[in-house]
């Protein structure tokens, strides 16, 4: 069960949730969330007992430290709180890993978790591979079962159908219990998925920013994505038939997925670009 000792009285609280795994593409999700407990200073504020929930035999713990000061980390789902943040609410942030069995206690201990806290939205994310360019932006889909934040937010309902992770049965969850649920998924090259891709974590951070009309810091983001872009531009170059459908799908993108950008579109970017140049 969630380890902590009380839940102190949250502001507006907001949880955003993200798991290692099959959710994780690019380590895209858990990659934006550490992001998030980094800019935003948050504290720990709790932990599952990863008995309950993990095969240790194939999420192992890990142990560290010198001679005669060693210590054992177990694999968990921490939460932090942050309080400080650009929102003006609480965030409770969910670092979490899927589990391997029990994923309904799981996934109700969560549950549990928002309806003490009083959490009125719940934004999960996650990462999947795709048949997109690296050479272009990292399209982020955002979406959400309940009418009144599709109207809001200018959202779209989920038609996905097929199997699911811990990040669609958690949001399923939090929306069948009354919780406001948004889900931000971002596409990850699937020929270079192999490895954590800064560039959709980029772009799913700054998909949030957007949606929150909000800024939050990017710090290295920006010079990691384009090493990242120019380490796969390599890896294209070096072989024809990766350069070729690289190129296919650049084709494919530029013709289906670039309508002209309305004014207000342009209008928003340009103010959300002056509001960083001032922050910098």
């Amino acid at each position: 069960m969630i380890e902590f000792e009380e839940l102190p009285l949250l502001r507006d609280p907001l949880i955003i949730a993200a798991f290692e795994g099959w959710n994780d593409a690019g380590e895209t999700a858990t990659s934006t969330l550490a992001h998030l407990v980094q800019m935003w200073d948050a504290q720990p504020l709790a932990a599952l007992d990863p008995e309950e929930y993990y095969d240790f035999q194939v999420n192992r713990p890990r142990i560290s430290g010198e001679a005669g000061d060693r210590e054992i980390t177990w694999p968990t789902t921490k939460l932090f709180l942050a309080r400080d943040t650009p929102l003006d609410r609480d965030v409770i942030l969910v670092q979490g890993i899927e589990p391997s069995m029990r994923w309904i206690a799981f996934t109700q201990e969560i549950i549990d978790l928002a309806a003490d806290a009083d959490a009125t939205m719940f934004i999960t994310l996650g990462g999947l591979l795709a048949d997109v360019p690296h050479t272009r932006p990292i399209p982020v889909t955002v979406s959400s079962d309940d009418p009144d934040i599709r109207d809001r937010y200018d959202l779209e309902p989920s038609r996905y159908e097929g199997p699911t992770g811990i990040v669609g049965v958690v949001s399923d969850a939090a929306h069948r219990n009354g919780i406001p649920t948004i889900s931000l998924w971002a596409a990850v090259p699937h020929y270079a998925g192999g490895s954590p891709s800064p560039k959709a974590t980029l772009a799913l951070l700054t998909r949030l920013e957007t949606l929150f009309d909000t800024l939050i810091g990017h710090a290295d983001l920006p010079d990691l994505a384009r090493a990242w872009e120019h380490g796969v531009d390599e890896l294209a170059a070096s072989d024809e038939e990766v350069a070729d459908y690289v190129h296919s799908l650049e084709e494919q993108q530029d013709t289906t997925e670039l309508p002209e950008a309305s004014g207000d579109a342009i209008a928003k970017e340009f103010e959300r670009y002056l509001r960083r140049r001032d922050e910098d």
